[in-house]
């Protein structure tokens, strides 16, 4: 049967925003909301600092770092203007042109104050609604906060850019050719751009989002590089430069693919306990009767200390229970759209299998084993999924699971024990994958 890709809101809870600078975000992470994720002038004024003209003084003719001021056409135009009535008046003599000038130039000056006055005391962050998955549209929240008492805050807008990361290599003085390498990285550069439209109120807050659909699966780079404002006359153009990036791991894509293996499945084998109720051998819970419930499922000795009948469930059991092992070190992958189409069959695979109760282990390479209780447990193995590489024809080392996420299932038992209804994959061709349980064609994609 052919299945087609639904909204897996429940099958893999996404996680929360984005970690730290320089932490990989993935999966189902706790979110850490401390004062230490705000960024910009706001943040630094949260702590009470001691007023000095002196300090105010020194900023105004060194900004901090990252600060720039920049002239606009109209702010040109002013200049210019204010030049030639400047020497207009020195030739002339006129008071009234000297009036002029001095407007002229104190409406220049009253730009570059107001510009100052409106980023005091403004702090900013961002929020990731992941997880990310190849393909997929998904939200980066920029969360804004005005910290003043008095005044509040116009005009800004928010620079955003993401790009896959790339791991620096070290330089070599052959065949270097830095246009083409430039070229290649901006390609994969987007950018994005947010506009504050209302005002934020003294103390108040704001949020904005931005729609970006990673185009393929990896570490993705998430920056936040300037806010800027034209504010308030648009003679000036400010730029705060905020430093601020997250590493952010994209999920392969979402795929369509056809099962054919309903029966290849051992159902002869030992079932094992599930967290759903059935009529296995394993007690799950006791509850109180219902209508229609049968006697022998009365736990005579609860019922009478409770005061009330109680009957016993029993945990079900999974008879075509499925294990899933990911192989890219055999030499068989050799392209890359090949192998994409690999790890997003083995994703897809394995958040169906495990949404219907069908998955008991998954594995990558020679790493261990994952065993499914959870959400997490996908989630981890998606991770792995993500960083997968391949290079030179072959596919790059993958990484362990204790180092691939935190909080992922640890070891289980032998690797004896998901031997049986085992899901492996080959090549079919120049693109498609096959899924085989134990050796028979099973899944195709």
């Amino acid at each position: 049967m052919n299945f087609i890709r639904p909204a897996r809101v429940g099958a893999v809870a996404p996680n929360g925003p984005s970690a730290v600078e320089g932490e990989a975000v993935g999966g189902n992470r706790p979110y850490r909301n401390t004062t230490a994720d705000w960024h910009g002038p706001g943040a630094r004024d949260r702590a009470r600092r001691v007023f000095r003209w002196q300090t105010l003084l020194w900023s105004l003719v060194f900004p901090p770092k990252r600060h720039r001021i920049a002239v606009t056409v109209p702010g040109v135009f002013l200049i210019g203007l204010a030049l030639g009535i400047g020497t207009a008046a020195y030739n002339t003599a006129s008071n009234i042109l000297f009036i002029t000038l001095s407007l002229l130039l104190a409406c220049l000056l009253l730009s570059g104050l107001l510009s100052w006055f409106n980023f005091m005391g403004v702090a900013w962050r961002l929020r990731t609604g992941g997880p990310w998955r190849a393909g997929h549209e998904t939200l980066v929240t920029v969360e804004v906060q005005n910290n003043k008492s008095w005044l509040p805050t116009y005009g800004l807008w928010f620079d955003l850019r993401t790009h896959p990361h790339i791991a620096t290599k070290p330089e070599t003085t052959k065949d270097v050719n830095v246009k083409a390498d430039l070229a290649a990285a901006e390609k994969a550069v987007t950018r994005g751009r947010l506009f504050l439209r209302e005002r934020v109120e003294p103390r108040g807050a704001t949020s904005m989002d931005w729609v970006h659909k990673p185009a393929q699966r990896g570490e993705a780079v998430l920056e936040l590089e300037a806010v800027g404002s034209l504010f308030p006359f648009g003679f000036l153009r400010k730029s705060v430069g905020t430093g601020l990036r997250h590493t952010v791991l994209v999920w392969p894509a979402q795929v369509d693919y056809q099962w054919k293996g309903a029966s290849a499945a051992q159902a002869g084998g030992q079932g094992r306990r599930t967290a759903r109720a059935g009529t296995g051998e394993d007690l799950l819970a006791l509850r109180k009767y219902n209508t229609g419930d049968s006697h022998r499922l009365v736990h005579w000795k609860a019922s009478a200390r409770l005061g009330q009948l109680m009957v016993r469930q029993f945990a079900a059991e999974s008879l075509d229970g499925f294990s899933l092992q990911v192989e890219t070190r055999s030499g068989q992958w050799t392209r890359a759209e090949q192998f994409e189409m690999l790890c997003s069959f083995a994703g897809a695979l394995a958040e169906d299998l495990f949404a219907e109760g069908r998955l008991q282990a998954v594995r990558v390479d020679d790493g261990e084993w994952i065993e499914t209780r959870r959400v997490r447990d996908v989630e981890a193995f998606l991770d792995l999924l993500a960083l997968l590489k391949l290079e030179n024809g072959d596919a790059a080392p993958s990484p362990r699971t204790s180092e691939s996420s935190e909080g992922a299932a640890s070891p289980v038992r032998s690797a004896g024990a998901f031997t049986r209804n085992l899901i492996t994959f080959a090549p079919e061709g120049s693109r498609n994958v096959t899924a085989y349980v134990d050796g028979v064609p099973t899944a195709f994609a």
